[in-house]
Order: C-alpha cells, then structure tokens, then sequence
C-alpha cells in the first residue's frame, strides 16, 4: 500500500510516547511508538517503532531501546533524525528514494511550550530526514483541527491535549492561540505514578508496559460506579523472586491524583488568563479532549465539575493531531497563520 506514495507530502505528529503520519491524500497510513533500537557497537539502527518497543528492557548489552523524545521535545538530535528519515522513508516509494528528487513537504506537530532552541531542532532534524520544508504546527492548534473546531473564526475554541510526554491547554481564535498552558506533566508520568505506588506500598517492582496497562483498565479521575480489581505480576523488591498480587482501581485512582490535579490546575489557570469574550464562547461551546489522556475514565466528569464548563471527548482522541496535522497539510492557505514553516 505504502509503494504508491511516492512524491506526497507528509505530516507528523512526532509524541513522546507513538508518532502518526499522515500522507496528503491518503490520510494516516502509520502509527508507530516513538521507540528506537540502537546497537551501540557499530552505532547502526536495529529497529524502529513497534519491534523496538517489543526489546524495552529486554535487550542485550550492546543494543539500547530507547525514546529519543522526552516531554514532547528533542532528547536525542541524531537518533530522532535516523527515527523520522525511518518514518517519512516508509511513506515514499523506492522510486522516489533512489531518485534525485526533491523531498516531501512535512508538516511536524510540537507542544506549544517548546523553546526556540527546541524549535530549530525540530525543523533541523526534519530537514536533514528528507524533507524539502519543514512546518511546524502547534499541538493545541492541530488537536483543534483536527476536532473541527473553527479555528480561524472570531471565536473561542479551547482544547486540553494530554500526550505522552505533555499536557496541552489552549484557548485559540482567528487562527492563533490566546492564551495556553503547557505542562511537562501527561500520560508517562500516570504510569511512572503508578509504578512508584506499587513499589512503596506492596514492595513491587514493575515494568513501563505493565503499568500502562494498569492505568487503561482500571484508571479514572473520578470514583467509578463499581471499582474493579486486576491481578498483577512482578518482582518483590524483598526476596528477589516473581510476586502477584491484586489491585484495585481506587488504589490506581489515588496513585494518579497528583499528575491528574497538575492537569485540572492549568485547566483552571488557562481559564483564569482568557478574556471575557472568548471565555463565554467557551461556556457555550465547552472544551474538548484530545490525546492518549483524554481516555482515562471520567476525566471528562473531572473537569466539568471543576470548572463548571461542558466537556467533550474529542471523535478520535488518539488521531485528533495527526488529523488536524494533516488537514492543514492540505489546506496550506487557509491555515496558513497556524502554521510557521522552517
């Protein structure tokens, strides 16, 4: 499927945790975690994607898995730069590879709280995986597109972007954001909270992938009309040896209140700093989900109840930004002002 794209233009929504991409006139033709394998010996890529994240503290020695990206940003300049050529290679045909041809134009999502320096790394990084432009698009503004809000309208439209690596909050209008919060605080930290809960309180030793899987089935931000229970198996701190015990959702719940507040914090702060005009548009349209995040249970229920404001879960809160990416891939002019091209 993928061979037949050469030439078309791409936008990605490069997260902490997965990155999407998304081919003008194709829509999203991939979705990978932000992983990559590294044997250190010879310094050569083993495995991108989802067959790195497969080695995750599994690997020997001398080959490292690693994200390249922490909080939404540049970590590691080279190895995201070998993980976006990977990405935006896949989407073009071998033709188009082995011929000296202009790249694709790409459109890369960042949070809005990135730095200067953070930004000309980016674009850096774009450029120099293939791309003939790079253009960068705030996270809040493509989750906002991509929700079909209308951005470029006199009007408020506000949006929560819980990632990976950050939590997005912004109220935009006429084709810019207004006023917005950006925390270093998101789905990660859920599962690092859940993680050091299970190791202060039961002795516990457990892996990234197991606590996120704790924090999908039995996460929530509110109390759950029946609270469930799971089984979990890991390693007792105090003998060494494999353990399992039961845990139960509240118990996830209270592991995860402190990131969970930091969020519903700079909700209420973004909210706090937005004119009366654009904040009674908010009361009439309400605010919307975007994100991994906006998944866990009840979050929804939390912030209505917090801010009195109605809350809606965005269609596809996963590909809310690659979408919105995509769209102004495809609508340049019109969208033009979110939009900063590198």
């Amino acid at each position: 499927m993928l061979g037949g794209l050469f030439g078309r233009d791409v936008a990605i929504d490069l997260g902490t945790a997965n990155t999407l991409v998304f081919v003008k006139g194709h829509g999203i033709v991939l979705s990978e975690p932000s992983v990559v394998a590294v044997d250190n010996k010879t310094d050569k890529v083993v495995a991108v994607g989802s067959g790195a994240k497969r080695m995750l503290g599994r690997t020997p020695g001398n080959i490292v898995a690693m994200r390249p990206l922490k909080d939404g940003v540049i970590a590691d300049f080279e190895v995201t730069e070998k993980m976006l050529s990977y990405f935006i290679r896949k989407t073009q045909s071998r033709r188009r590879i082995f011929r000296s041809l202009v790249g694709p134009r790409v459109v890369v999502c960042v949070p809005s709280g990135v730095t200067g320096v953070e930004l000309r790394a980016v674009k850096e990084a774009t450029e120099s995986a293939g791309a003939r432009q790079a253009y960068i698009i705030e996270e809040p503004l493509a989750a906002a597109i991509g929700a079909g809000l209308p951005v470029n309208e006199a009007e408020g439209c506000m949006v929560v972007d819980i990632g990976g690596g950050t939590s997005e909050v912004a109220v935009m209008s006429l084709g810019g954001i207004v006023t917005k919060s950006s925390v270093r605080i998101a789905g990660n930290d859920f599962d690092a909270a859940i993680t050091g809960y299970i190791q202060r309180e039961y002795k516990l030793a457990i892996g990234t992938q197991t606590a996120e899987q704790l924090k999908i089935e039995l996460g929530s931000a509110f109390p759950l009309v029946e609270e469930e229970s799971a089984e979990i198996r890991g390693r007792d701190l105090v003998t060494g040896l494999p353990k399992t015990i039961a845990i139960t959702s509240e118990e996830i719940r209270e592991a995860i209140s402190v990131p969970v507040e930091a969020i519903v914090a700079a909700v209420r702060d973004t909210l706090d700093r937005t004119p009366p005009e654009l904040a009674s548009d908010i009361m009439d349209r309400g605010m919307v989900l975007a994100g991994g995040g906006a998944l866990l249970r009840l979050l929804d229920e939390r912030l209505r109840r917090e801010t009195g404001i109605p809350v809606h879960v965005a269609d596809d809160p996963l590909m809310c930004v690659a979408i919105g990416s995509g769209r102004s891939l495809e609508e340049l002019e019109y969208y033009r002002n979110a939009l900063s091209a590198g």
